[in-house]
């Protein structure tokens, strides 16, 4: 994430994609605690594309908030592919957005589930389906939580880019 959001093209291009489309984004952020939603509202003119957020930091918030089945909580733990898309199409739902944007993983320094720090998921879910991505990030907590929203941004762009209007 570049410094000062307002200014990230990316950024800047998602609204403009979404505002064109008619349609709308939402997030649900663990690992970034609230960072995707910063960098999404930095631009102005946000609030016409932007529904809300919502930080389920602990387990039991992406349950009871996000939709995301205690059985696969209970199976695979927090940090899974199947969670941070059951967490994009929670979020997508609960905000009724057209799109739902979400991120689960391991800052560090610590392991979560039998995941190592780094470990990280992004997901969108939107009116033509989903995609989730796994990535392996290095550094700090601040270099993976950055790299995270960079991974979601980007994830974004790419469904926006191929997606047909909302």
């Amino acid at each position: 994430m570049t410094a000062g959001a307002e200014s990230d093209p990316r950024v800047v291009a998602i609204h403009q994609r979404l505002e064109s489309g008619g349609a709308t984004v939402a997030v649900g952020e663990s690992l970034t605690g609230g960072l995707l939603g910063a960098a999404l509202t930095a631009v102005p003119g946000a609030s016409r594309t932007f529904r809300g957020g919502v930080i389920a930091y602990a387990t039991d918030v992406k349950e009871s908030l996000l939709e995301v089945p205690g059985p696969l909580l209970d199976a695979e733990g927090a940090v899974s592919a199947h969670v941070a898309a059951a967490m994009a199409a929670g979020v997508r739902d609960q905000l009724a957005a057209t799109y739902g944007v979400a991120l689960t993983g391991v800052a560090g320094p610590d392991g979560q589930d039998g995941n190592p720090p780094g470990t990280v998921f992004v997901a969108v879910a939107g009116p033509g389906g989903g995609q989730v991505r796994e990535l392996t990030l290095t550094g700090d907590r601040s270099a993976v939580r950055v790299g995270a929203v960079d991974a979601a941004l980007e994830l974004l762009r790419d469904l926006l880019d191929g997606a047909p209007r909302a």
